[in-house]
């Protein structure tokens, strides 16, 4: 844990917090500055500054802690969709510097759900662009990325 930490406060009990599921590796709670009704985030116990940084078995038990409580949250609130969400970086949003996914019903009914897209959907971008960023990443014959991400 790192001293310094608000999500590291929140897992040791210093910071207050409305819990919504704990296990071993795993702690979700309640977004103060919720994106839609019922916003929860879910983190790794252990301190990982970010989407870089944190063990894949971490990862994976978030990711799996944050699909169970999707769908616990959507049946109980009544969302008609469920957005997970990772900032990763300053520039990409984040403000909290402990990995952390945010489970984010998504409602029909606006006055439940005040998030809007950053970005349009649907709109086709530069077909010629996206085939030389993706050929950047996927060089190996057999479909793995390239070394450069390893």
């Amino acid at each position: 844990m790192s001293d310094h930490c608000l999500f590291c406060g929140i897992v040791a009990g210093t910071v207050p917090s409305v819990k919504v599921a704990e296990d071993e590796t795993t702690y979700a709670f309640m977004d103060i500055n919720p994106g839609s009704d019922g916003h929860i985030l879910v983190i790794p116990k252990q301190h990982s500054k970010d989407l870089f940084e944190i063990p894949a078995e971490d990862l994976t038990d978030v990711t799996l802690a944050a699909q169970r409580i999707a769908k616990a949250a959507v049946a109980e609130f009544g969302a008609d969709g469920v957005n997970l969400l990772n900032c990763c970086g300053a520039d990409a949003w984040q403000t909290v510097f402990h990995f952390h996914l945010h489970v984010i019903p998504r409602y029909v009914d606006k006055a439940k759900d005040r998030l809007v897209l950053p970005w349009q959907p649907g709109t086709p971008g530069d077909m010629e662009a996206i085939a030389t960023l993706g050929s950047r990443l996927f060089t190996a014959p057999d479909g793995q990325l390239s070394t450069v991400l390893d």
